[in-house]
């Protein structure tokens, strides 16, 4: 009896055991799986991290190298920009050829074998009047040729004619190479102050101008102060749209000072390099323009602080003597520093250009010889004294 109970406790106790070691083996199972578990989740996040990091660097690469193929070609297109050719100028005579025909082709026909007597000088008085010289220079011209031609005892037409070139190119005293550059100073407000009666091409000139500051490195501001004529406006707006250049405008009828005000604080405040001004083309009431450009003036030197800046007065070379008188009529008022003659392509006849510049004792600064933004062209005396006189 008491051996079946030693057998039977054995049994039990050996149950008891493998209970016990069924749970500390499921025991030490779960903690197993908690390690692994902890592991996995670990590795998981450290994969989740390391996959960000690679992102972020991969993003990070990918982003620099799209800056970089951004930057490539900005270089690119901005080395394409400037190794662009520009539009190939036309030769100077070439623009001049109506004047040439008429004026200056005249003028050395006239010559051609003919003997030097009284009836040659006042044939050559009949053609510099017609070509728009005036009578005033014309008389001085033929008077001074003669001293030469007595002087120097020149025999032959040609010489004679070689004579009378000299004599023009003498005209263009004013214009030297100096004179003739637009006053433009780095490190301060350039003032362009732009005159003239309507219709003589002053906003396509201002327009033009901006254009040629701008491509040179410029930063320019327009100011559209021809308010009493809404087209004037409109063309100043155009052309700034066309340039890229700011203009400063306010409505038609507005007063053109207020224009100039607003135009120059803003160029100072906002260190602009040049301010171009446009001003009304009235001429009907010469006190009435006056008084306004007086006005304009004031404006200016107090608001930039300059007492000099460029005052360019627009001509249509086509008009003649009375581009002449006009020019005379608005270098009373205002101190002329320079003349735009434009229209040269045209029916001018070609002869106006002498006494503009002599008469006023003024440069010419630029002439106008086409439509196109490269046809108002920086005045040179040599280049356009060697055009007119080229075959």
């Amino acid at each position: 009896m008491a051996l079946k109970n030693f057998f039977k406790f054995g049994k039990k106790k050996k149950k008891e055991e493998e209970i016990e070691e069924t749970k500390e083996t499921e025991k030490n199972e779960k903690i197993k799986k908690n390690i692994e578990n902890k592991e996995n989740k670990e590795n998981k996040e450290e994969k989740i991290k390391k996959g960000n990091e690679i992102s972020e660097k991969n993003k990070k690469l990918k982003n620099e190298k799209k800056s970089e193929e951004n930057e490539n070609k900005e270089e690119k297109e901005e080395k394409i920009e400037k190794t662009k050719k520009k539009p190939k100028l036309k030769p100077l005579k070439d623009r001049l050829a109506t004047p040439k025909k008429g004026f200056f082709s005249k003028l050395k026909e006239m010559f051609l074998g003919k003997t030097i007597d009284d009836e040659l000088y006042e044939e050559l008085e009949e053609l510099l009047i017609q070509s728009d010289i005036g009578m005033d220079m014309t008389m001085e011209i033929v008077a001074d040729l003669e001293k030469q031609v007595a002087k120097k005892r020149l025999k032959a037409s040609q010489d004679v004619y070689e004579e009378l070139k000299e004599l023009l190119k003498d005209k263009l005293v004013y214009n030297t190479e100096e004179n003739t550059k637009l006053d433009i100073q780095d490190g301060k407000l350039n003032i362009i102050l732009v005159v003239g009666v309507n219709g003589v091409g002053k906003t396509t000139s201002i327009g033009k101008i901006a254009k040629k500051l701008k491509d040179e490195g410029k930063k320019v501001i327009i100011g559209a102060g021809d308010t009493f004529r809404a087209a004037a406006i409109e063309q100043i707006e155009e052309w700034g749209k066309r340039t890229g250049v700011e203009v400063v405008k306010q409505s038609h009828g507005s007063d053109p000072a207020a224009v100039i005000f607003d135009t120059v604080k803003t160029a100072k405040n906002r260190n602009f390099d040049v301010a171009i001004l446009d001003t009304a083309g009235r001429l009907h009431n010469k006190r009435d323009l006056m008084k306004e450009l007086e006005k304009i003036n004031k404006i200016i030197k107090e608001q930039s602080g300059n007492d000099k800046f460029e005052t360019l007065l627009v001509i249509d070379s086509t008009t003649g003597q009375n581009g002449l008188e006009q020019a005379k009529i608005f270098n009373e008022i205002v101190d002329l520093t320079g003349i735009i003659l434009t229209k040269f392509d045209g029916t001018a006849k070609g002869g106006i250009i002498f006494p503009i510049t002599n008469e006023l004792k003024k440069p010419i600064k630029f002439i106008g010889v086409g439509e196109g933004i490269e046809d108002l062209r920086k005045f040179d005396s040599k280049e356009f004294v060697e055009a007119i006189f080229s075959d």
